[in-house]
């Protein structure tokens, strides 16, 4: 026989029970299975900075020898694809990547980055702080005795190149170096930087 206090105990239990919280799931608990889960949050690639320092090893994610692809990768692809960048592109190419710093352009040869070149409105220095439009004297006593001086092909001097090899070697694909155009007011109006082809003075022409 049950006791009337027993009775009582049994049915407050039983009240509170049904009134008991559900279990509350931990903030970290992994979704349920079926579940969908949230989609990731994308942020779309930013620019390149333009603080990052023109080399003859390249620039910032961009390093001479890479393929098409991987420049592409670092800096995006031509941001006016409609443009000439040399009559045969198989061959040469030019162009501005679309995440690349204003004034930039890339050289291609064989679907290889040969050398980075930069034309005026750049904010970009070279890895010794010279930009476009310092003159001819600061490249000269900024690299001393490793700065050879040629004629400009176009103009006459003032207008000449300024160029710094790494080492004596100036032709094989190893070569990297970096040259300043110098235009006919005496200041710097276009640097390369890279292998052989920084030399060239009409781009792909």
């Amino acid at each position: 026989m049950i006791r009337p206090l027993a009775l009582a105990s049994i049915a407050a239990l039983s009240l509170a029970a049904c009134g008991a919280p559900d279990p509350v799931e931990p903030k970290d608990a992994a979704p349920a299975p079926g579940s969908p889960a949230e989609p990731a949050a994308t942020t779309p690639e930013a620019p390149v900075s333009a603080a990052d320092k023109l080399t003859a090893q390249g620039f910032g994610p961009l390093r001479i020898g890479m393929t098409k692809a991987e420049v592409e990768t670092a800096l995006g692809a031509d941001s006016n694809p409609n443009a000439v960048g040399g009559a045969d592109p198989e061959s040469c190419d030019m162009f501005h990547p679309s995440r690349a710093p204003e004034g930039l352009l890339v050289m291609l040869e064989g679907g290889r980055l040969t050398s980075v070149w930069l034309r005026k409105n750049t904010a970009i220095e070279t890895d010794r702080a010279l930009n476009i439009g310092d003159p001819a004297a600061e490249v000269k006593r900024v690299y001393g005795s490793a700065a050879t001086v040629t004629p400009h092909k176009y103009q006459d001097a003032p207008a000449e190149y300024v160029t710094a090899w790494s080492s004596s070697d100036h032709t094989s694909p190893a070569a990297r170096g970096v040259k300043y155009e110098i235009g006919g007011d005496g200041k710097v109006s276009g640097i390369a930087g890279g292998g052989p082809s920084i030399e060239y003075v009409e781009g792909c022409a």
